[in-house]
């Protein structure tokens, strides 16, 4: 247990060191004051192991078949957390979910291993704010399968009302951080 607060710790530090003052536009469209770019954190080696180490341990008692997220930012996360299940043995699928579906060939929302109806599946994202971007990719994911959507997880909850939408939306949220392990 130690081992894992001192990986959260060095994860959090890590992130912290991602934060850039604003004003910026979010995906949302809202205007903040500061911007935390997940991607600084998940494609950097040891930002990856350490979340992926973090996100695994919460999910893999969750009894699930797959992870997935919007692309781009769950990319990483998504890779990193099948890779360590894995690694521990428990290996896990992956899926991608698209803005929109592909102009050509099958014309998918969803790249990855399919799922079966009412497939245990974690949705993940990097860092989310309003909610929006998971709840538009979950409508993708419905378009293409009928995955029974476990938990919706985050590695950062700017805290500016995702937590809220995603619960009344239905589905339980969880994230590794919020905006006050930063001191914001």
């Amino acid at each position: 247990m130690a081992d894992l607060k001192a990986a959260r710790e060095e994860l959090r530090q890590l992130i912290g060191k991602t934060i850039a003052e604003g004003p910026v536009k979010l995906a949302s469209g809202k205007m903040s004051d500061f911007y935390i770019d997940g991607r600084l954190t998940t494609l950097s080696g040891r930002g990856l192991e350490l979340m992926s180490r973090l996100f695994y341990e919460r999910i893999k008692a969750l009894n699930v078949v797959a992870v997935g997220g919007p692309t781009m930012g769950a990319d990483p996360v998504v890779a990193g957390i099948i890779m360590e299940s894995a690694r521990q043995g428990a290996p896990l699928s992956g899926f991608l979910i698209r803005k929109e579906p592909k102009g050509h060939g099958m014309q998918r929302w969803v790249e990855g291993p399919a799922l079966a109806d009412g497939a245990r599946v974690v949705v993940v994202e990097d860092v989310v704010t309003s909610g929006g971007s998971a709840l538009k990719a979950i409508e993708g994911l419905r378009t293409q399968y009928k995955p029974n959507i476990v938990k919706i997880m985050a590695l950062v909850d700017r805290m500016e009302g995702a937590q809220e939408a995603l619960t009344k939306a239905g589905f339980e949220f969880e994230a590794l951080f919020n905006r006050r392990d930063f001191g914001r």
